[in-house]
């Protein structure tokens, strides 16, 4: 049952053995209106459909095990090892080489970030809400990829210049609509974050996440970021057929399913 998972294979330079992909809604066995390739287990799909989603995911990311993360919008970087479970509390991870493991996250408007070490040693995923950005995630998950090992203290400025990211489907700037404490949370830190924001009647703005997502990038010196660019092509609220997205669906239909960002080693 269920057709063949549709994915996207990110365009980036990746270091040799090192893998990666997001999936679409397209090609599971979830009902509607988690139909069909729903990875979420806290949406109220019913279990069985999703555990055979994950079965699916795992065969696409084999030899690896994605590790699906409890995600809180927060800016927690998990190290993942052969006994972090399912559901462990975090929204980036971190992945070293020969694990076995996925890093994973889970999205359905949120940004996706895939991120390598250019020398092949570590990958990570990170789950960036406007809120997980705002706090940090970006520059905690780069400072993690250099860690030598959970807790060891390594110098942000500059550490990103060996790690390459990308950007997946996310809410458009077409249809990101937030209100001026959001403006407020990027502005404050960054004047020219701005830029990033077009204002609407009313008070409320248009926010860019994949730009405001690269200057977090650049800032701390990753400067080779691929994916999203903002266009529509990457919404996730206008590409119904293709993309959950939580803000079109969750009021309308109840709620949505939850995609997935995967990297890891071969």
């Amino acid at each position: 049952m269920g057709g063949s998972v549709e994915h996207i294979v990110p365009d980036w330079p990746a270091p040799a053995g090192v893998r990666a992909l997001f999936t679409t809604r397209v090609g599971g066995v979830s009902q509607p209106p988690f139909d069909s390739f729903n990875l979420g287990d806290h949406v109220h799909d019913d279990a069985a459909p999703v555990m055979d989603n994950r079965a699916r995911l795992r065969a696409m990311t084999s030899p690896a095990r994605p590790v699906f993360l409890q995600q809180v919008h927060g800016t927690h970087v998990a190290h993942l090892d052969a006994t972090t479970p399912d559901g462990t509390e975090a929204d980036a991870c971190v992945v070293r080489a020969g694990a076995g493991l996925a890093a994973t996250i889970m999205v359905a408007d949120c940004l996706p970030i895939l991120l390598a070490c250019k020398t092949g040693k570590a990958v990570a995923a990170a789950h960036a809400g406007w809120r997980g950005l705002a706090g940090g995630v970006v520059e905690a998950t780069v400072r993690a990829l250099h860690e030598v090992r959970p807790g060891a203290a390594v110098p942000l400025q500059g550490g990103g210049s060996e790690v390459i990211a990308w950007l997946g489907p996310c809410i458009g700037p077409q249809a990101f609509e937030v209100g001026p404490e959001v403006v407020e949370a990027f502005v404050t830190p960054d004047p020219a974050a701005i830029d990033c924001f077009n204002a609407q009647p009313g008070g409320r703005f248009l926010a860019d996440l994949p730009a405001l997502a690269r200057r977090r990038l650049q800032a701390v010196g990753v400067s080779s970021v691929h994916g999203n660019d903002g266009s529509l092509s990457w919404c996730t609220v206008a590409q119904s057929a293709r993309f959950f997205s939580h803000r079109r669906d969750a009021v309308r239909l109840g709620s949505t399913g939850r995609m997935a960002a995967c990297v890891w080693f071969v």
